[in-house]
This record gives C-alpha cells, sequence and structure tokens, in this order.
C-alpha cells in the first residue's frame, strides 16, 4: 500500500483507502430495465454499452458501426472476436505516477469495458458512449475503455462512472486507454459521479503519434475519496494533446489528481487545464509535471491548476512543476487558489441573488474557460447540466441545521472588512 512519506502520495489520505471489504461481482438490487432507463443522454449517440457490477447489460450499435470497419465490442466480445487488438494494446502503457499496485489490481480483475477500433480515415461524427454501474454497498467494480484510432480517423467517446445510490459504499479501479494515430483525432469526455462514500481510482494514458490530436475531459463530481492520474506521451512530430479537469467537491470529498506531460520528439504540444470549485471542507491535490525529453526542441506545453474555495475550510494543494532536458522549448506553468471574489457576490446579491445561488453562478462562470473548449456544443450542456445537479445536491445536503449554524456565526463574519468571505455566514445573514 502507498505510504505517507513516498512523493506521488504526497498530501493525500491514505486512511481514505480501504480495500478490506469490497468484493467483484457482486449481485446488484437494480433491475436492468431500470438501468437502461437511467443509462441515456442529451445529446444524441452512435453506439452504447451498459455495465452494472462489470456485468454486461446491453452493447447496442456496434453492427451498424460493423459496416465501416468500426469495432464497438464489449471486452467479452472483443476476447473472442478481435483478440489481436487486445494482445497488442490493452494496458500496453507504463502507470507510473504512483498507482501501480492499483493498475495490477484492475489488470488481475478488469472483464467489464469497451474495445472501441477505428480504421484509417473513417471519421464518425456522433459520440459512442458506455455506462458504468456500482450497484449496491461494498461492490467492487473495474471499468475499462480501450481507444485506437488509426491514421486519419476521428471518434468521440463519453463515459458515465456512477452509483445507483447516493451514499453507497464501494470500490471503483478503472482504466482508459487512448491511441492515437498519425493524423487522428480523439475526444474523450469522463463524467464520474460515483456515490459519496466510493473510493475510486481512475487511471489514464494517452499516446499521439505524428499529426495526431488528443483531448480529454474528466469531470470529477462523486466519491468519498477519487484519484486520478492521467499521462499523456507525444512520440510524433505534430503531436498534440489537450488535457482538461473539472472538480466540483463538498462535505470531505477529496479529489487527488497527478498528470504527467511527456514530449518525446520535436515539435509538440500540450495545454492541461485543470479546475477544481471545493464546498465545506473539500480538499484537492493537484501534481503535474511536463517533461521534455534530450533533443525534444521545438515544444509548447502549457500547465494550469486553478482552485476555487467556496469556503474558507476547503483546501487546494498545488504541485506544478518542469522537467526540461533540452532547450528551444516554450514551457509554463503554474496554479493559482483563492475565494469568491466580494464585489462579485455583492453585485449578485444586491440584485436579490441568494448569496449561495450567487456563488454557485460564480462557480458556473468559473468552469466555463474549460467547457468553451469542447467542440461539441451539446455535450458542454451535459458537463453544464450534471454541474448544476451537483450544486443543487449540496444546497439540499446543507439543511437547516447548517443554516441556524451559520447565523450563530454570522455575527463574528463582515464581508466588508474582513478578508475571509464565509458563504455559509453570508447564507444565514440573508435569512
Amino acid at each position: 500500500m502507498p505510504k505517507r512519506n513516498e512523493e506521488d502520495w504526497r498530501f493525500a489520505t491514505l486512511d481514505a483507502i480501504q480495500l478490506g471489504n469490497f468484493q467483484p461481482g457482486g449481485i446488484g438490487k437494480t433491475s436492468s430495465e431500470k438501468l437502461l432507463e437511467r443509462s441515456t443522454t442529451s445529446f444524441p449517440h452512435a453506439a452504447r454499452a451498459v455495465f452494472s457490477n462489470d456485468r454486461l447489460i446491453q452493447v447496442e450499435g456496434g453492427e451498424k458501426l460493423a459496416k465501416q470497419g468500426v469495432v464497438f465490442e464489449s471486452l467479452g466480445g472483443a476476447l473472442k472476436k478481435h483478440p489481436q487488438l487486445l494482445q497488442k494494446y490493452f494496458m500496453a502503457h507504463p502507470v507510473d505516477l504512483g498507482a501501480q499496485k492499483f493498475a495490477a489490481l484492475h489488470a488481475a480483475h478488469a472483464e467489464a469495458g469497451v474495445l472501441i477500433y477505428v480504421p484509417k480515415n473513417v471519421e464518425l461524427k456522433v459520440p459512442l458512449v458506455s455506462f458504468h454501474w456500482l450497484d449496491g454497498d461494498e461492490s467492487a467494480v473495474f471499468p475499462h475503455t480501450l481507444i485506437v484510432a488509426e491514421e486519419n480517423a476521428k471518434v468521440t467517446v463519453v463515459d458515465y462512472l456512477g452509483s445507483t445510490q447516493v451514499e453507497g459504499k464501494g470500490l471503483a479501479c478503472g482504466v482508459t486507454d487512448l491511441l492515437v494515430g498519425p493524423g487522428a483525432k480523439v475526444d474523450l469526455i469522463c463524467f464520474q459521479r460515483w456515490g459519496s462514500k466510493v473510493t475510486s481510482f481512475q487511471l489514464n494514458s494517452t499516446r499521439v503519434e505524428k499529426d495526431g490530436e488528443a483531448r480529454s475531459l474528466f469531470v470529477n463530481l462523486g466519491a468519498a475519496y477519487a484519484r486520478q492520474e492521467s499521462r499523456s506521451t507525444m512520440v510524433g512530430g505534430g503531436a498534440r494533446s489537450e488535457m482538461l479537469g473539472l472538480s466540483v467537491g463538498n462535505d470531505r470529498q477529496e479529489f487527488d489528481q497527478r498528470t504527467l506531460q511527456c514530449h518525446d520528439v520535436p515539435n509538440t504540444w500540450s495545454d492541461l487545464l485543470y479546475k477544481n470549485a471545493l464546498d465545506d471542507r473539500s480538499k484537492s491535490i493537484f501534481k503535474g509535471l511536463i517533461r521534455v525529453a534530450p533533443g525534444a526542441a521545438k515544444t509548447d506545453a502549457y500547465q494550469n491548476n486553478r482552485n476555487l474555495l467556496l469556503n474558507p475550510e476547503a483546501e487546494a494543494d498545488s504541485m506544478p512543476g518542469l522537467e526540461i532536458l533540452n532547450d528551444d522549448v516554450r514551457c509554463t506553468h503554474g496554479a493559482t487558489t483563492g475565494q469568491i471574489d466580494r464585489d462579485q457576490l455583492f453585485y449578485l446579491m444586491a440584485r436579490g441573488i441568494n448569496p449561495r445561488t450567487g456563488a454557485q453562478l460564480l462557480a458556473h462562470g468559473f468552469f466555463e474557460e474549460v467547457i468553451a473548449r469542447l467542440p461539441d456544443k451539446k455535450i458542454g450542456e451535459e458537463v453544464r447540466s450534471l454541474v448544476a445537479e451537483k450544486f443543487a445536491s449540496m444546497k439540499t445536503q446543507k439543511g437547516q441545521g447548517d443554516q441556524s449554524a451559520s447565523v450563530k456565526r454570522a455575527g463574528k463574519i463582515s464581508f466588508l472588512e474582513d478578508e475571509v468571505l464565509d458563504v455559509r455566514a453570508l447564507q444565514g445573514l440573508a435569512n
């Protein structure tokens, strides 16, 4: 197990990682019909796969795609029909950001997931989607997504990771691999909405060849402890990788984010932007590294982590970094952490907007820089909708008890004079 003194686990709450009671392959309580009803999107899709506790419920749309040479199969189906693809690409990339133990755990148990193979010069204009459900307490799931895009191919994939019970316990240990061929373009959007007591590991790897483009967005809304590791490697000239992240935390949620941007050859580009909005005593950890190999001249790389604290008790730890072993490069990195702007909130309150609602509106605006980078506007609307749902659930969880506590504290807060803005105390003043 990880140890506190290991640099790859710095600042992480290791006591939150408990593996002893979770069992893979448990029988869920929700019927297949109800899960299929819940497995819907607000945008059109060309194919869909649905899993519950790592059991395949349905794969639809694959036969139509097969006429174009596209493979959209569950791992079980791919093992029978396309074993050569799995043998060549399944977990072929290294996991070296700290979670090697959990990568091995995934490799031992993975049987639920999809293989997506897009042949040369095939462009899919409609997204492919998959749903992974954790159903019932004490279950363990191991979702897997493997995307292979050949030369000049284009595809968009959307993954939904969620629990049937809001407060359900469980373990999720997932892996996503993207292999982007020469001139190919791949967009991956992953919505993580596990239950509030789930321990989650999501390990992501991207490999981009000459003139290829990869874009990934990970939306973290659920889980008690969620560790996300993302590695993007540019192995061909003109390769481009865009790594986006968006997280909304409340209660004592912890989002642990570790990233690596590897530039192995000259003339490559990468851009990372992770944004976190944190309420209550939630916490985010970001440790990122841009690595430029010897000889990788003309590298253009960016890395930015921005954190918005909706409560003074929230915590954000950021450790951006550079490892440049070559000159003639352009690399920038940075991190910012701050609270809600008091003047902006006052502007909204002066127009009759509840201060908590006002803070959430400002958080929505804070996320727009990330959402605007998605080329599919309908998927962008899905992101906004799910973020709004998370904020609405946070408001419901506060309850009257929290408001009473805020009223008691209100006498100590003066948002015109104090440097610290307590949104919950302002809520009490408004009441």
